[in-house]
């Protein structure tokens, strides 16, 4: 039985434990802060897929990813008995002028071709439906690859889970067998001191709920604010992306912005109440693609991070591949998300 240990209990850390237990290692879970007590405790869980249109590699692995998301989340609940919010319910986004029309028609036709029988990309007349975004030119993007979680719940939904398969989160411990560094923010910030340069860093996001039960309805992405119904009878807005702040944990008048351009585009939420203002600092890498693979001269050593954004959505592939390369030494990693495109 291998020994694995996983030195961080967001996001990453947590599913790459899933899919390695799954496999018969042996794993240990090391965060002295708790699990989700970073970023993946934020509040918005918005799994969106890239736009189908000059196809990559990093868009292929999130293909991958958000259709693995059902079977991957389902597993977690059967298992641990607590729910993730998760739901592939689509997502609305309103077309605000003739040139992002002709856009997203042109999107609609390379959808089929790249993500197959799997989703569609359709552009459709918007209606007066309660839940409906505004609309400039009175149409709509409806993408049914979309889905959505909430973060904290899919936390303690993983941590549950392991749980039942007799991992504990530990607040300290020493290192055995291969440790795997996914320590999100205060991760990146080690690297760039070992390497004296930019590898990454945190950038900052202000979220909000709103109490409003939507339902099953879609997500909503429009000027720039994902809105998300989550099944608790909320909804979540968000996020900015600040690059330079003073404290990372407070909220202000950016977040005001946020809710009230929300509000703006889905006037349904014009009178639900904020109950809750949230704001963390989200890790991105040098080469804004997760972060993944073997850690240059430190032999036995891994490193999953910079999830900015997409940490979520990627959980599932990544926890897939970081098993395959520490169990099987095979390697599946894309070029770009190897730890050294960062470096």
């Amino acid at each position: 039985m291998a020994d694995i240990t996983i030195r961080g209990a967001g996001i990453f850390g947590l599913s790459i434990a899933w899919a390695c237990i799954q496999r018969g290692a042996h794993v240990t879970v090391i965060d002295p802060n708790g699990p989700g007590a970073g970023s993946s405790g934020g509040v918005v869980g918005a799994l969106a897929p890239h736009v189908p249109e000059n196809w990559n590699p990093k868009k292929a692995f999130q293909l991958d990813s958000l259709l693995m998301a059902d079977r991957f989340w389902t597993g977690v609940e059967e298992v641990g008995g607590i729910p993730s919010g998760y739901a592939r319910s689509g997502r609305l986004q309103p077309i605000p002028d003739m040139k992002g029309l002709d856009l997203a028609r042109q999107r609609a036709i390379s959808s089929a071709a790249l993500w197959g029988k799997h989703a569609t990309w359709s552009v459709n007349q918007a209606d007066d439906a309660p839940w409906a975004p505004l609309s400039p030119t009175g149409w709509l993007i409806r993408d049914t690859l979309s889905a959505h979680l909430h973060p904290r719940s899919a936390c303690t939904a993983l941590v549950s889970a392991l749980s039942a398969k007799g991992v504990t989160i530990q607040s300290n411990g020493p290192d055995a067998g291969a440790v795997i560094w996914a320590t999100g923010t205060a991760g990146l910030e080690a690297l760039n001191r070992q390497h004296h340069r930019m590898v990454g860093n945190g950038v900052k996001g202000q979220a909000a709920v709103l109490q409003f039960d939507a339902g099953a309805a879609p997500q909503i992405f429009a000027d720039g604010v994902h809105v998300i119904p989550h099944s608790d009878g909320t909804v979540a807005v968000g996020s900015t992306s600040e690059r330079d702040y003073e404290d990372p944990g407070t909220t202000d008048a950016q977040l005001d912005g946020v809710i009230e351009r929300a509000r703006a585009a889905v006037p349904v939420l014009k009178d639900a109440a904020v109950i809750h203002r949230w704001a963390g600092v989200r890790p991105r890498a040098r080469s804004r693609a997760p972060m993944l693979g073997h850690w240059p001269d430190r032999p036995g050593h891994f490193v999953a991070n910079g999830g900015f954004k997409i940490g979520f959505g990627m959980a599932p592939k990544i926890a897939e591949v970081m098993a395959d390369l520490i169990l099987e030494d095979r390697n599946q990693i894309p070029d770009g998300f190897e730890v050294k495109a960062s470096f």
